[in-house]
């Protein structure tokens, strides 16, 4: 999404107009729009800028379209979101995913998730301990102890 286009856009059809133009560019590549796409609507500056942001970040990255959907399926996944998970699914297999990628990366994502509620409960356990990252304790005192 070009960011001086559609800042022309706007400036000519106003925001309203634009948001619900790209509510149905939404709805027809991917067959609906998320719940949250339709709220941002109703402050279609929140949605645009939402999508340009979206779009800057999808547009510029070095990973395959496929990659993408595939990562924010599993993100969706690790967050407990169907919404997210079932979006995201489906704009993945209209790239090109298969039904075995899919599954790989809800197994990777349900590891990870797994692993951070274990390293949260353990802490709770262990009791206080030095701030560091509170997912991994990475660069904390602890990682190295428990690993050699």
């Amino acid at each position: 999404m070009d960011f001086e286009k559609m800042a022309a856009r706007v400036a000519e059809r106003g925001s309203e107009a634009i948001a619900k133009e790209l509510l149905k560019e939404i709805e027809n590549e991917y067959g609906r729009v998320p719940l949250i796409f339709k709220r941002m609507s109703e402050r279609p500056e929140i949605l645009i800028s939402h999508l340009l942001y979206k779009g800057a970040v999808v547009e510029t990255s070095q990973l395959e379209p496929k990659m993408i959907e595939l990562i924010s399926l599993a993100v969706g996944a690790a967050l407990k979101c169907s919404h997210c998970v079932e979006y995201h699914m489906q704009a993945a297999i209209a790239k090109g995913a298969t039904r075995a990628e899919i599954l790989e990366v809800i197994l990777i994502a349900g590891l990870l998730a797994n692993a951070a509620v274990l390293a949260d409960a353990y802490r709770v356990v262990n009791g206080p301990t030095p701030p560091s990252c509170p997912s991994c304790d990475i660069n904390s005192t602890g990682l190295g102890k428990d690993l050699f």
